[in-house]
């Protein structure tokens, strides 16, 4: 089976974002930076998926310069000369290869655990874990001002050694994320009740990474409805509220929303078939990145391998290029597959699917 796939290798360009292809290699957590500083096996990681085609490459979540931000052992830190350094060669890898590389900044907030290597608490909003569930502290007016300026002072490291923009973490119940739902913020100042209230942190954090790195340098905003904590949870249950969510950030600065949904074909609301991306595109006109489960097979989500189906159809990418030429979306975040196989893309690109059926079962083979 083959099919044109011509609309996932069309440049895109906005402000210091100029790609070459449409696909995003979505942020994943490694845990490879001994001292939270990135090496040579960090560099050769992120060259070979640039070699591979992808367009643009969103890092890892790296912890920006807080108390607290740290939630994971061995993850690289996005400030310090040592840990910049170490960016420098990343970032310079990828460009040798022709692609374009952004940092995700993160703060874990109440996600963070007690037993963490230091002695900061975890920080959140209210002190809560998940609804009902109390872990660290809830965060004073000065804790809220520090975390935008250590966001802001991140973003301004990271312009400085040549990444091509950055990501603000906003997604899956972390710090950002702990603000924006109910069922985390239950403060009574003005970061907490209605939905604009809940949003002023990430617009006060968008507003002070626009002004450290200026207007012509790519702001992407990730968000996700569904929490690690609770899948079901849901800023928005209608369009309209969806809207109110995300103009505020709109008009902070953000250029690109990565609306992060753990299934790209499931639809976002009753009575249209639109998924978060493409609705948060039809809501704002600002540019999206579509994610969840792209290229991943049955057999690889299942841990078998027992189907005959040809493993482009399994990945439902047959699907996602009529999105894409459609116009729901303008942009394409592939993570585990690009994980396992820096070359997917290239054999998508090539027809070449028997070689991903075969790469496919060989890596999951070593999984189960």
């Amino acid at each position: 089976m083959s099919f044109a796939t011509d609309a996932l290798f069309k440049p895109f360009e906005l402000k210091s974002l100029k790609l070459k292809s449409r696909v995003v290699m979505a942020p994943m957590t490694r845990s490879f930076s001994p001292g939270n500083v990135p090496n040579e096996k960090n560099v050769a990681y992120y060259r070979r998926r640039a070699a591979g085609g992808v367009g643009l490459i969103v890092t890892e979540g790296t912890e920006i310069d807080h108390p607290g931000a740290s939630g994971f052992p061995n993850v690289p830190h996005i400030f310090g000369e040592e840990a910049m350094a170490g960016w420098r060669k990343v970032v310079e890898a990828v460009h040798a290869e022709g692609g374009q590389i952004i940092p995700q900044l993160w703060h874990v907030g109440g996600v963070r655990k007690s037993e963490s290597a230091d002695d900061a608490p975890a920080y959140s909003p209210s002190g809560l874990f998940s609804p009902g569930k109390p872990n660290g502290v809830a965060m004073s007016k000065a804790d809220i001002d520090d975390v935008v300026a250590a966001f802001a002072d991140s973003a301004r490291q990271a312009k400085e050694v040549g990444f091509d923009g950055v990501e603000i973490h906003g997604a899956h119940g972390y710090l950002v994320d702990q603000f924006f739902w109910e069922g985390t913020n239950k403060r009574e100042d003005e970061y907490g009740g209605s939905m604009e209230n809940r949003g002023r942190f990430a617009v006060e954090i968008v507003k002070a990474v626009r002004e450290a790195v200026g207007e012509d340098f790519a702001i992407v905003f990730r968000f996700s409805q569904w929490k690690q904590q609770e899948y079901e949870a849901r800023l928005a249950n209608t369009p309209e509220e969806l809207k109110e969510f995300l103009q505020p950030l709109v008009d902070a600065g953000v250029d690109v929303f990565h609306a992060s949904t753990r299934r790209f074909w499931e639809t976002e609301f009753e009575g249209s078939d639109l998924n978060l991306a493409g609705w948060t595109q039809k809501l704002t006109g600002v540019p999206t990145i579509t994610v969840g489960s792209v290229g991943l097979t049955e057999d690889f989500i299942s841990g078998t391998f027992a189907s005959d189906k040809p493993a482009v159809e399994k990945s439902g990418i047959e699907e996602l290029v009529a999105r894409v030429e459609q116009g729901e979306f303008d942009l394409v975040a592939v993570g585990r597959a690009l994980l396992q196989d820096p070359d997917w893309l290239t054999k998508i690109r090539d027809g070449r699917n028997e070689e991903i059926e075969a790469f496919s079962k060989s890596s999951l083979k070593e999984l189960v």
